[in-house]
């Protein structure tokens, strides 16, 4: 006869079919079930009771939440960012926060090449021009000039796991690549044969490529606005995959219109899915705007792949059963 589960994990968000992978982690220990709430009030009466929380990014868990858990043992952010989560207060309980910062390094990083080869090599305005007028525009004329990408200026704005796998991969194409990350130690650009801008200034008049790779701060809330595009070069390209508030996307219609951007990829927004009337969408649909050729919008996918996907919920599902077996935590964010 099995003994019943003496443990329960919530799922907060996110997930609302199989949970088959985080039972094939937890089944002997825990019963696994999946809130699939999009916002705090749907968690109420729901997680209270919880031993082990998973948290995606649908949602964020504040006081309102964290104030009912009496039995939690530990708060998992299935991802790599932190920011919806009050970690503060979660440690003042008692609780600790765990990230899982390496199940989708390689996917990120590849997205972010992805779209700046997209950009960079003209595919996007290609494919985006000839949709509506396939017969007088069928010319490599629509997107000259384009600039051969050896030797160009390739920025890494943070340095972590994504932002290397990023630099490796910009090397491999021949670029130039500069990264700005004031934590990281001296020497590490030697080792991975990169160079090191002293400031924000340094990096942004520099790249002819900026790739986003910072987690959301206050330090780094806002970090991209019109001023700070303002000092990049004119034709140069931005791409984020790390956090949707990082970069005032409000700012990128005017800097595509005005050539200071010769395109921007986005794939995190500040709220997901966006407003209808948010600037950078709005633009982006309208046929007589540049960005509706010259930006490239994805649904926060850049992390997506199916074994990533499934190393994120084995990984989470990994954090909670050392957490309920009393085990060393890793990946400690508070």
């Amino acid at each position: 006869m099995e003994r019943p589960p003496i443990f329960k994990v919530a799922i907060a968000d996110f997930i609302c079919g199989s949970t088959e992978p985080e039972e094939s982690i937890l089944r002997d220990l825990a019963a696994v079930e999946a809130l699939n709430g999009f916002c705090e009030a749907d968690l109420i009466g729901r997680i209270d009771d919880a031993d082990a929380v998973i948290l995606f990014h649908n949602l964020s868990l504040t006081a309102q939440t964290i104030q009912r858990l009496h039995r939690c043992k530990v708060i998992v952010r299935a991802g790599v960012g932190y920011d919806n989560v009050d970690r503060q207060l979660a440690r003042q309980r008692g609780i600790p926060v765990c990230n899982v910062p390496d199940y989708g390094t390689e996917e990120v990083a590849d997205s972010a090449i992805g779209l700046m080869l997209s950009l960079t090599r003209g595919t996007h305005l290609y494919n985006s021009i000839l949709r509506d007028a396939p017969q007088e525009l069928w010319s490599y004329q629509q997107s000259v000039p384009l600039r051969r990408l050896r030797g160009r200026t390739f920025g890494i704005l943070g340095l972590g796991r994504i932002g290397s796998a990023t630099a490796l991969r910009a090397k491999a194409l021949g670029m130039d690549v500069l990264f700005y990350d004031p934590y990281v130690a001296d020497g590490v650009d030697k080792s991975l044969g990169i160079r090191r801008a002293e400031s924000l200034g340094q990096l942004l008049t520099q790249s002819f490529v900026l790739s986003v790779h910072v987690p959301l701060t206050g330090e780094t809330r806002g970090m991209i606005d019109a001023d700070a595009i303002m000092q990049m070069q004119a034709g140069s390209y931005l791409i984020n995959t790390a956090r949707g508030a990082v970069v005032d996307t409000a700012a990128i219609p005017n800097a595509i219109a005005s050539g200071r951007l010769a395109g921007a990829a986005i794939d995190v927004l500040e709220q997901e899915p966006p407003a209808a009337d948010n600037p950078l969408l709005v633009a982006w649909r309208d046929p007589n705007h540049p960005a509706h050729h010259r930006a490239i919008i994805n649904p926060h996918a850049a992390f997506y792949s199916e074994e990533g996907f499934l190393d994120m919920r084995t990984k989470s599902a990994d954090a909670c059963r050392r957490a309920l077996l009393g085990l060393p935590l890793r990946n400690v964010v508070n």
